[in-house]
């Protein structure tokens, strides 16, 4: 029906087996693992190899613990380009042993134009998608010959890849099998909110891309002021839970659903609450 899963650092920067230890009592099927910022001590650049990535794997299989993303997330157009260089690089590094970790996507978003992936308003210009590509080549080549998949998460409003119409774009660009995409439907809605209803944007985006759609993030939103709030837990906002699990269970069965903005005080409660929800979306 559906797999739910947790962002590992959410839950401390820590000993890969404590961790697994502590992530193991909610029962997630799945996790989303970004080395730099869960594992103590994390892996420096060049220091990934197979036989490290096996460990960590092993470690979290011990715990029925199965790792779904690595997250790598960079800015592809950081406007320093020694800094753009050793991202690249990084990522490339996560591709190249991701299957060793038993996973076979690694995540990023898409950036901006400034180094913190604030909002920069040329990010949406042409020039800037073009430099984005430039990137996104260099990182589909190596996945390609890695047997891996370059994960990319839209971002409306402040990242390259914003809305549907361009994540079309950059698929029309590179139809390679290694690009795929960690759908989070709150962040590619548009910041002042959508102008249909939540059912079209979910029908209409997995319309367009659902093929290429591998995992989800899940969070909540409300507007206030007439702006997206969208860091808050699963079901305490205004997503339409029983539309979008209905939708996920008939045309992605079981992909792994990570949780985003969940902590340890609210994770028992956000977990029993989707799988209630994904319980009637499947009965009704």
């Amino acid at each position: 029906m559906i797999q739910i899963g947790l962002r590992a650092h959410d839950y401390g920067k820590l000993p890969p087996e404590q961790l697994a230890d502590i992530l193991a009592d909610y029962h997630p099927e799945s996790i989303q693992l970004a080395l730099s910022k869960a594992l103590d001590p994390s892996p420096g650049p060049g220091a990934l190899s197979p036989g490290y990535a096996r460990r960590i794997q092993k470690i979290f299989e011990r715990q029925n613990i199965s790792i779904a993303v690595l997250g790598c997330y960079i800015n592809p157009i950081h406007p320093e380009r020694d800094e753009r260089e050793k991202a690249l690089r990084s990522f490339e590094e996560h591709l190249r042993c991701a299957g060793d970790f038993g996973c076979a996507l690694v995540g990023t978003e898409t950036g901006s134009l400034n180094a913190n992936c604030s909002f920069h308003p040329d990010t949406q210009n042409e020039q800037t998608f073009d430099l984005f590509c430039k990137s996104a080549e260099r990182l589909l080549n190596c996945a390609e010959k890695c047997g891996s998949i370059a994960a990319i998460e839209p971002v409306a409003y402040q990242h390259t890849i914003s809305s549907i119409e361009k994540m079309q774009a950059l698929i029309e660009r590179f139809p390679t099998p290694a690009l795929g995409i960690i759908w989070d439907p709150v962040n590619l809605m548009p910041v002042d909110g959508l102008r249909e209803s939540q059912q079209s944007f979910f029908t209409r985006t997995m319309d367009a891309f659902g093929d290429r759609i591998m995992a989800i993030h899940a969070k909540d939103f409300r507007m206030e002021n007439g702006r997206k709030k969208g860091d808050l837990p699963a079901g305490t906002g205004d997503f339409d839970w029983p539309v979008f699990l209905k939708l996920l269970i008939e045309r992605k069965p079981n992909i792994d659903i990570l949780l985003e903005n969940t902590r340890p005080a609210t994770a028992r409660s956000v977990i029993a609450f989707l799988r209630e929800k994904a319980a009637e979306a499947a009965a009704g």
